[in-house]
């Protein structure tokens, strides 16, 4: 396994800029996520990692190698990256064992145990090993496209949006086999995604991209709990974003006065807070009241929507099916502490 270090990454198409400058650090062993909206350069970093374009600026290096930049470049086959493509790219005419040893030289082609190994790998029974894709689910067509990148024994594995195309269900265990997988290999990983849950649940470190800039690196919780920006924030999660004025270390705002997490200068904010930090209860003469004006029933939870006494909408997330009605009054409680951002700008629009 080898680490993954990309600097000063800039590629353009034409006269749109879809990279710029793009600075990151992938540990040996981990799987770092590429997060952001579609359009903001995620793919287009994988590809030039993987060798299939070419940077117009920067470096790419797998542990001490360069492979791009400084003069250097190494073709996409030398650089010892297994690739899953978003379909999976099976080779329609080839069996499952065809496939899985594509990649391999010729005289391990035929070295049935390994392609029984690496099927177990990623949670499939051997038995498939002699069956054509179009005779797979759609979940097990990628996880013997993982089996294919992994039997060469890359260096780095790069994922591109491998569940997408799956349904909700199938998606889940298929994101929980290929998990698996790839840490009892100790594989050093890069998933590209735009669904926030799975790159929350999966990686290690999630790399935010938004307008082909690199805007936030961290740990998953770090990014959910304290994102660098309300953009940020509204994109990794459901948030509840309050026009707020704070006052050593407090803010003031129309659910009340809230502690702020963190320094923040005195003055108009708008302050953050995620829906489970709202909790509900039976009106009392000293609780904010509000009033239930729909209830979203996912069945893990449920988000309750709810219109404030001087005019707005919150939102909080319950868990349990015991859920007030609409058109019910309940007193609001938060949790825990609000982060604050400045005042500036408009209220960000939520992930969709």
């Amino acid at each position: 396994m080898s680490s993954l270090t990309v600097t000063g990454l800039t590629k353009a198409f034409g006269a749109t800029q879809v990279l710029d400058g793009v600075d990151l650090h992938v540990p040996a062993g981990s799987l770092t996520a590429l997060l952001g909206p579609s359009g903001c350069g995620k793919t287009t970093l994988l590809r030039l990692v993987a060798g299939f374009d070419d940077p117009d600026r920067g470096v790419v290096a797998l542990g001490d190698r360069i492979v791009v930049g400084a003069g250097r470049g190494v073709p996409a086959p030398k650089r010892g990256i297994g690739f899953v493509p978003q379909e999976g790219g099976l080779f329609p005419h080839l069996s499952v064992t065809g496939n899985v040893t594509f990649g391999l030289p010729r005289r391990q082609r035929a070295d049935r145990a390994r392609v029984r190994e690496l099927l177990a790998l990623v949670g499939l029974d051997g038995d498939l090993a002699d069956r054509s894709p179009n005779q797979l689910s759609g979940g097990q067509q990628q996880r013997v496209a993982l089996a294919r990148a992994l039997a060469p024994e890359p260096s780095i594995v790069l994922l591109d949006e491998p569940f997408s195309s799956l349904d909700a269900g199938l998606r889940e265990e298929t994101r929980q086999a290929v998990s698996t997988a790839l840490a009892a290999t100790g594989a050093t990983a890069v998933l590209v995604t735009h669904d926030q849950a799975e790159a929350l649940s999966m990686a290690d470190q999630v790399a935010v991209l938004r307008g082909g800039r690199l805007v936030q690196l961290t740990d998953p919780r770090t990014l959910y709990r304290r994102p660098t920006d309300l953009d940020v924030a509204a994109f990794v999660g459901d948030a509840v974003v309050l026009d707020a004025d704070v006052r050593d270390g407090v803010a003031s705002c129309v659910l009340g006065r809230l502690a702020v997490a963190g320094e923040q200068p005195d003055g108009p904010a708008r302050i953050l807070l995620r829906p489970e930090q709202l909790r509900l209860s039976a009106p009392s003469p000293t609780a904010l009241t509000a009033r239930v004006s729909a209830v979203d029933f996912y069945g893990h939870d449920s988000r309750v929507r709810l219109d404030l006494p001087g005019g707005g909408t919150v939102a909080a997330r319950l868990g349990g099916v015991d859920l007030p009605a609409v058109g019910e009054q309940v007193a609001i409680e938060v949790t825990g502490s609000a982060l604050a951002f400045p005042a500036a700008g408009p209220v960000p629009e939520p992930a969709v």
